[in-house]
Formats: C-alpha cells, sequence, structure tokens
C-alpha cells in the first residue's frame, strides 16, 4: 500500500485543507473489497501524482469521521476538493470504472 495515511487528528491538514482534489478511501482491514480496491488506488496515484491525492482513512480507528461523513458501507471513496465533498464512489471497481468516475480530476 503506498497510499498515505490519514486520521483524525491530520484529516483537516491532510484533505480539508490540502490544494487540489483529495480521494479518501474509507477502509477496514477485514473488509475483502476494501483490499482489492487498495492497489487500484495505488496505481491511480501513482500514474497521476500531480492531479489527485489518495488518502486511507480506516473506518475502525476514526468513528468518528466514518459517522460525520456517513459511511455506511465500504469501500467508499470520496473526493473531497477546497475542503468539500465534491464526489462519491461506493464499492470496489476495476481501475477502468474508477478512472472514469475520476475522469474530470485526471484529465
Amino acid at each position: 500500500m503506498t497510499a498515505k495515511a490519514t486520521t483524525s487528528a491530520t484529516f483537516e491538514q491532510d484533505v480539508l485543507n490540502a490544494d487540489g482534489p483529495v480521494l479518501v478511501d474509507f477502509w477496514a482491514e477485514w473488509c475483502g473489497p476494501c483490499r482489492m480496491v487498495s492497489p487500484v488506488l495505488d496505481q491511480i496515484q501513482a500514474e497521476n501524482p500531480e492531479k489527485i491525492t489518495v488518502l486511507k482513512l480506516n473506518v475502525d480507528e476514526n468513528p468518528d469521521l466514518a459517522m460525520k461523513y456517513q459511511i455506511t458501507s465500504i469501500p467508499a471513496m470520496k473526493v473531497f476538493n477546497k475542503g468539500e465533498v465534491e464526489k462519491t464512489i461506493i464499492g470496489a471497481k476495476p481501475k477502468f470504472a474508477l478512472e472514469q468516475d475520476l475522469a474530470s480530476y485526471l484529465s
């Protein structure tokens, strides 16, 4: 896993005050689909380092943020831009589908 982790303590600095779009992957260790999507997000981050930042947030370790952003199923990915949620993606998807969902940020 190359995506950096964020936590309740660092979320404001890492995500809300970030320059440019940040995709936050809400995940948990026990979640199989989360483990499947993780390397795909790592690839997208590696191929687009100037366009989007990918961060991971463990919902078990940060339940306050999971509740605040109404995470009811995982994996859930939210794209933040200028501190606001601009896009929500639910569920594990293949790379091409995620790239389509994120096309406006990656182009």
